[in-house]
């Protein structure tokens, strides 16, 4: 690729390069494997990681669990990056990491933000000030000055997606593309398919947590998740213990247990709702490590869950998945179409709680 937005003579001469991000989990299910293919393509350049807080915050009491984001536990031992920096999370650690990477003088600083963007080109400049600078870049106002001044400080820029421009492609056709125009390599689709290396001790850890939870070995597992970060995309809680119940009024689930996914913050309340173990419902928060949750959702037979990483992680441990879905974000469907099943809302700004249990009754 002749045109690659970083050249060619850069990358051979380059001893590192910064990947800049505001990371979900769902991003880098699929953007692993695009910095995979970098390793592989260019193993010569060690990969740092840029992890930027997006709820970076003054309030010192939310620290402690911004420092705990899950992500941190499976970039660490994914054993492609030589350095990481993880502690954006406040403005005193936040401008600390910026001094620390301007001591390595970074030949090439690559930022993949989609929102903000050109606060993200300001902060590639700042982080490498000398160096090759990449971001993302969407049209500007003519009168707004600072965005324009900001994208001058880009050396090249990826073009932003839009949903009127998407033609039917993937999140990882997307991701897959911007390695492409940025350094000359292609992905075929069968590499872009997610993966998780879950370490074994916490293989061992789930069924051991599952055995502590009265569950027999070898039951029939159902994965419930209800929850998103926006409401919007979030099912009430207690339809999803409904659904559990009505499945169980079926042969084929009779002796089914039900494990209830619950954000941390939401489990006084779901305790509320059911008793622990009764009817096969349980209760499950990865809330000491991130492969918690994919070891768990590996042992099961299927899971139905809302617009959020989940859906993705049991597509890449190969479990099937019912994905409720609004209609504005189509790239983020599940990959694998072969054993994943997708309802989503009948209206284009539509919510989440508009599908109902017999909707998804119907899929099961």
């Amino acid at each position: 690729m002749a045109d690659q937005l970083v050249p060619a003579g850069l990358l051979e001469k380059a001893d590192k390069i910064l990947f800049v991000a505001h990371l979900a989990l769902g991003d880098f299910t699929y953007m692993q494997n695009c910095f995979r293919a970098f390793a592989e393509t260019y193993p010569h350049i060690r990969m740092h990681l840029w992890v930027d807080e997006v709820r970076r915050t003054a309030d010192a009491s939310k620290w402690d669990h911004l420092s705990k984001y899950s992500l941190y536990d499976w970039v660490k031992s994914c054993g492609l990056f030589d350095k990481i920096y993880d502690r954006t999370y406040s403005p005193a650690l936040y401008k600390q990491s910026i001094l620390q990477a301007q001591q390595e003088q970074y030949p090439i600083v690559v930022s993949f933000a989609v929102l903000r963007r050109h606060l993200y080109a300001e902060l590639v400049r700042k982080l490498s000030p000398n160096g090759f600078v990449v971001g993302q870049k969407k049209r500007v106002r003519l009168l707004d000055i600072r965005k324009h001044l900001a994208y001058r400080k880009l050396n090249a820029h990826i073009p932003a997606y839009s949903a009127s421009d998407l033609n039917g492609r993937h999140i990882s056709a997307i991701y897959a593309g911007w390695f492409e125009q940025l350094f000359g390599f292609t992905i075929p689709e069968e590499r872009r398919f997610p993966y998780v290396d879950i370490p074994q001790e916490w293989q061992q850890r789930a069924r051991k947590d599952l055995r502590q939870a009265g569950i027999p070995e070898g039951s029939k597992l159902v994965f419930l998740n209800a929850f998103s970060k926006s409401e919007e995309r979030s099912w009430p809680l207690e339809r999803m213990i409904e659904l559990a119940l009505r499945m169980r009024e079926r042969e084929e689930w009779r002796d089914a247990h039900f494990i209830i996914n619950c954000v941390p913050e939401k489990l006084v309340q779901a305790r509320r709702l059911f008793t622990e173990g009764a009817d096969g419902l349980h209760l499950f928060s990865a809330d000491e490590n991130f492969f918690q949750l994919p070891a768990t959702l590996a042992l099961c037979s299927l899971v139905v869950s809302v617009e959020t990483a989940i859906m993705h992680l049991a597509n890449a441990v190969h479990v099937p998945v019912i994905a409720l879905m609004r209609q504005t974000s189509p790239e983020w469907i599940p990959i694998d179409a072969v054993s994943s099943r997708v309802l989503s809302v009948k209206t284009r700004k539509g919510w989440v709680t508009e599908i109902s249990m017999d909707d998804v009754l119907v899929e099961i």
